[in-house]
């Protein structure tokens, strides 16, 4: 019989044996055969249940788990080839975890002592506990080009995509990963300049087809200058940086506080939690904590890593890659709220009234450790009476008590009537390649508006905070829509049979009424639609005009500084204004404060231009293997060339070109915004629902070409003859349409008085 180990001695052996921990590797160090294995199994499950050993599939560790971004250090390969790396951001007491480098064929020679940043995966049913996909060398930052690969008797060269491109890149025969002629292909340095003083590079990823979908948001992140490669001196910076300790800063991380996000996030920059206030005099009430990643610890005034998050202004989101405003050893690891992990946050109290109002807050720079990194679907679906293994032993203490919360703050919120518009939120869907698998409205949920009132809470604090301090800050502002705007609205609304408030203050209430009334009408999606397009854009300023579609007077955005540089200047006014370190706004910040609003309002706007023009391609490219198919859809735009229609199925918007009309002229009415035809007398006007057959479809341009088919289920009239004889018939249908125009101006100056 063999001698069973005491549990002291398996705790030894696993944690002198990071990469020996499978059942079998234990059972052969200590000799254990036959039934004995029993025993030893009854034992790991003995430590398992007690907590000192957490099953990684057939692997024991400790039940911490590693940030999904970590920077490791590769080991030496083993016996068989495999190369392993130590984690070195690892704050567990137990069992430091396996981790496997899963080399792909682009990826550069990894060595023994090489410091890698690597996305990390956790496996099962296997002898180590993650696979890690190398994002980077630390150290090392190869310059990128996009182009188009040029095929030569040696190698060829690449054309940069981007205009500002100042010079063609030379491929060596061995480097062109075997790319065609003519394809759009992403590479990298290889080393000094060659022949002719041209750079020398090496293809590490062909994108096939300029035109292809998986081109799409690489082409617009160039054409629109968005700046996608990190300068050496920013991303050295970057890997400089070390985990915060907690001198000087609350201890918030016995708090279970929890993040929740989509599904794929890739960063988390806001935790929250909640519970019953247990003050006497505020009976009912609620306390909402909201921490925020302390992005301003690692970003300094005046640093490279500044300068470069002050360039980009802001990270931009494409369906199939993110272009951050941080490196990603800052945005995907030390600054972000990953799952088990310390990491620095600027936390706010805010104390509410049984009716969600905020009657006091204060701010804490702290150190805090997330409970859970958890998804609003499963959190959505803990609330509705099925949580999972994640968020059943969260519920009562964690998930309940956020609910009960944003219960009162959806009171505060119908007091103050912020704007309701109701647009539902396209999600494209893409494949391994790239490709468009298919395109999905998402789902809005109460946990999303939860997170969202948490949200708009905590960057209202930070607004009042820095006024009652007198603090130099950025302010939110959004204010009310021109008049000219308001008519229009007014105009759309009077067609609709509706009515838009006139001859008093504009307020939020009023255009809330407005989409109350058309709701669950034929006329719903154009009242959003145009009450969207009536507001004014929201910009960054010194001054506090207020924020007029929320309805609140004090404003900042304060909760996500990994992704807007808004939210950094806000956190360092309030280090310097709390004392809290010298890592707040410098006086040379403060003197060019308006200067920076301007400029993140304009790359905010730059990031929006870019994100749309790659959704109307990637919808072209998906509409594209269905042209001569019939959609149904609804015209939400009129001008002098054609009628744009906005697809029920996908939300995409094509053109009905004028010309493709039929044989007639249309007359362009810009008061009534209606087309109307000289002969049929046939009125084009926004709202109608039509059907449509899309003839051209342009993934280059986005562009999408209909044929107009029928109109509120009518087939279209066959357009006159251009003869005098034509003519004639075709006078008398104008009159009628005169007439008919006429009648809708009518009504509408009666709507107007």
């Amino acid at each position: 019989m063999s001698r069973i180990p005491s549990k002291a001695e398996i705790l030894d052996w696993i944690s002198a044996n990071p990469t020996l921990t499978s059942k079998r590797d234990i059972a052969k160090a200590f000799g254990i055969k036959g039934s004995d294995r029993i025993d030893l199994k009854r034992m790991l499950k003995e430590l398992e249940t007690e907590g000192h050993l957490e099953k990684r599939k057939k692997s024991y560790g400790d039940p911490e788990r590693l940030p999904p971004v970590s920077v490791l250090l590769v080991r030496a390969p083993d016996g068989d080839g495999d190369l392993f790396a130590q984690p070195l951001e690892w704050h567990g007491d137990g069992v430091e975890p396996i981790v496997l480098i899963m080399t792909g064929a682009k990826d550069p020679a990894l060595g023994a002592g090489d410091k890698i940043l690597a996305r990390l995966t956790l496996v099962q049913d296997q002898d180590y506990n993650y696979e890690a996909r190398l994002i980077r060398r630390i150290g090392s930052n190869p310059k990128r080009v996009l182009g188009i690969f040029r095929k030569r008797s040696e190698g060829g060269r690449i054309v940069p995509i981007d205009k500002s491109g100042s010079s063609e890149w030379i491929v060596a025969d061995d480097a062109t990963l075997d790319a065609r002629d003519g394809e759009l292909v992403e590479a990298e340095q290889a080393g000094p300049k060659g022949r002719m003083g041209l750079p020398r590079a090496r293809i590490v990823d062909r994108l096939g087809d300029p035109s292809a979908p998986k081109a799409v948001s690489l082409i617009a992140i160039h054409q629109h200058g968005i700046p996608d490669n990190f300068p050496d001196a920013v991303v050295a910076e970057a890997d400089k940086a070390q985990p915060m300790e907690l001198k000087g800063r609350t201890d918030l991380r016995d708090m279970p506080l929890v993040t929740i996000d989509p599904s794929d996030a890739r960063d988390h920059d806001d935790a929250c939690y909640a519970h019953a206030d247990d003050d006497p005099s505020n009976p009912g009430g609620h306390i909402v904590w909201v921490a925020i990643a302390d992005v301003a610890a690692y970003v300094r005034p005046g640093t490279a890593l500044d300068r470069e998050a002050r360039k980009r202004g802001n990270s931009s989101y494409f369906p199939d890659r993110v272009v951050p405003m941080l490196p990603d050893s800052l945005s995907g690891d030390l600054c972000s709220l990953h799952e088990g992990v310390p990491r620095p946050c600027i936390a706010v109290r805010m104390q509410l009234d049984t009716e969600g109002n905020k009657i006091a807050h204060h701010f804490e720079r702290a150190l805090m450790r997330s409970a859970a990194s958890l998804h609003y679907a499963e959190v959505q679906e803990a609330i509705d009476g099925a949580p999972n293994d994640r968020t059943g032993p969260l519920l009562d203490t964690v998930i309940k008590p956020l609910y009960a919360a944003y219960a009162a703050l959806k009171t505060a919120r119908a007091a103050r009537q912020p704007l309701e518009l109701d647009l539902p939120e396209r999600k494209i869907i893409l494949d391994d390649n790239g490709k468009v698998r298919s395109i999905n409205f998402r789902d809005r949920l109460d946990a999303h508006r939860l997170i969202e009132e948490f949200m708009v809470l905590a960057n209202v604090a930070a607004a009042e905070t820095l006024i009652a301090k007198r603090a130099p800050q950025l302010f939110r502002v959004h204010e009310e829509p021109a008049p000219e705007k308001l008519d229009a609205l007014r105009e759309t609304a009077s067609a609709a049979g509706l009515t838009l408030a006139k001859g008093q203050v504009l307020q939020t209430r009023h255009l809330n009424a407005l989409l109350n009334a058309a709701a669950g009408t034929d006329d719903a999606e154009l009242i959003n639609i145009s009450t969207l397009r009536s507001m004014t854009q929201a910009y960054y300023g010194i001054e506090n005009f207020g924020h007029f579609g929320l309805a609140l007077r004090n404003y900042a955005h304060f909760t996500s500084p990994i992704r807007r540089y808004a939210d950094l200047i806000v956190h360092r006014a309030l280090v310097t204004s709390h004392g809290w370190g010298k890592d707040g706004l410098d006086p040379a910040e403060v003197d060019q404060l308006e200067q920076t609003a301007t400029h993140i309002s304009e790359t905010e706007r730059r990031s929006m231009m870019a994100e749309r023009d790659t959704t109307d391609r990637y919808l072209a490219a998906f509409l594209s293997e269905r042209v001569g198919n019939e959609f149904t859809g609804r015209i939400n735009g009129i001008a002098r060339f054609g009628a744009f229609v906005k697809l029920d199925e996908t939300g995409a918007d094509g053109l009905v070109p004028v010309r493709s009309l039929g044989r007639e002229f249309f007359h362009f009415d810009a008061d009534s915004s209606t087309l109307k035809g000289s002969d049929t007398g046939l009125i084009i006007a926004i709202g109608q629902q039509v059907t449509v057959r899309l003839t051209e479809a342009t993934p280059v341009t986005g562009g999408l070409q209909l044929e107009l088919l029928t109109i509120d289920d009518k087939p279209l009239p066959r357009g006159g003859s251009r003869s005098p004889a034509g003519r004639s018939g075709g006078k008398r249908k104008q009159v009628k349409a005169k007439r008919k125009i006429d009648k809708i101006k009518r009504k509408l100056v009666r709507k107007r008085h």
